[in-house]
């Protein structure tokens, strides 16, 4: 099984259809995250299909993505209500 790596996905849509159409997007992909910003825990196959389809969600004119590796998880501080992100053993996919 290939390993995972934790990414921080966020977006900056202008259009409110493609906003839904985003948040749908990452929702398929995130472990957790608020408003516009998902933790994913990705394999290198799940990466490139999450940018392909977030590319053919969004005006690259009008909008914004950002994919940043988060290297070392275990390094990752918290605070307030805040969970330390973790790989779960399973996903649902429903």
């Amino acid at each position: 099984m290939p390993e995972r790596a934790l990414y921080l996905a966020a977006y900056d849509v202008t259009d409110p259809g493609r906003l839904q159409a985003a948040l749908h997007v990452l929702k398929g992909y995130a472990t957790g995250g608020q408003k516009s910003v998902f933790e994913c825990f990705l394999t290198p196959r799940e990466r490139l299909a999450l940018l392909a389809e977030i590319r053919g969600v969004l005006d690259v004119a009008e909008d914004r993505f950002l994919l940043l590796p988060l290297p070392n998880v275990w390094g990752i501080q918290v605070l307030g209500i805040a969970a330390r992100p973790s790989d779960p053993s399973f996903y649902y996919v429903g």
